[in-house]
C-alpha cells in the first residue's frame, strides 16, 4: 500500500470518526427539554422552617433592625451551609397577589450550619431608620408602628440559595406580631 492510499484511508476513517461523534455527541451538548428543565426547580421540601421570635434591636442612635428567628428542619441526609452573600436572596411574599418583592434590604443575621436530619437557628434582620431616644414618652408607640410598618403588606419571607437550589418558605406571623402591638403586648 502506497503512502497516498494510506493518507486516503486515514482521512476517511477521521472523517467518518468525526461524523460519528458529532452524530452521537449530540444529546450530550443540546439543552435539555423545557419539562425536564421545569422539573429540576427549587426544592421546597430538603429544608422547612417555623416561626420563633421577633426581636427589635438597635444599631446605632438612628436605626434599628428587626430580627425574625426560625428554626430550621433538614429533611435531607446532606449537611446544609447558609452564609450572607450574593448567592442567597431572601424575598418578601406580598399579602395582596402573593407576588414576590425586594424592595428592602433583608439578610441573615449569622451564617447557619444545619447537619443532616437535624435543626438549627436562622435568624433574618431588616433594618431601617429609627430614632432610639428610649426617654421619648411615645417610645412604645413608634415601636408598635415600626412594626406594623415592616410587616403589614407582608404574607411571609422566601429564602432563595442558589448554590443548592434550595428555597425556604419563612411562614408568616404577622397578625400575632400586630395583635400585641395594637394591645399594647
Amino acid at each position: 500500500m502506497s503512502r497516498k492510499q494510506l493518507l486516503i484511508i486515514a482521512s476517511s476513517a477521521g472523517v467518518v470518526l468525526l461524523l460519528a461523534i458529532l452524530t452521537l455527541g449530540r444529546p450530550l451538548f443540546k439543552n435539555p427539554p423545557e419539562e425536564t428543565r421545569t422539573r429540576t426547580g427549587w426544592n421546597r421540601e430538603g429544608i422547612k422552617a417555623r416561626y420563633v421570635a421577633a426581636q427589635l434591636r438597635e444599631v446605632d442612635k438612628a436605626h434599628s433592625s428587626l430580627i425574625l428567628s426560625y428554626d430550621l428542619s433538614n429533611q435531607t441526609d446532606l449537611d446544609y451551609r447558609l452564609s450572607d452573600g450574593t448567592g442567597v436572596v431572601i424575598m418578601s411574599r406580598l399579602k395582596g397577589d402573593g407576588s414576590l418583592s425586594q424592595e428592602e434590604s433583608i439578610h441573615l443575621s449569622y451564617p447557619v450550619f444545619l447537619p443532616a436530619r437535624q435543626r438549627a437557628r436562622l435568624a433574618i434582620e431588616i433594618s431601617r431608620a429609627f430614632p432610639w431616644p428610649r426617654e421619648d414618652s411615645r417610645y412604645e408607640e413608634k415601636l408598635k408602628e415600626f412594626v406594623k410598618q415592616r410587616l403589614g403588606d407582608i404574607r411571609g419571607f422566601v429564602l432563595f440559595d442558589e448554590a443548592s437550589h434550595n428555597q425556604i418558605d419563612l411562614p408568616a406571623v404577622w397578625p400575632e406580631l400586630q395583635d400585641k402591638t395594637q394591645t399594647g403586648g
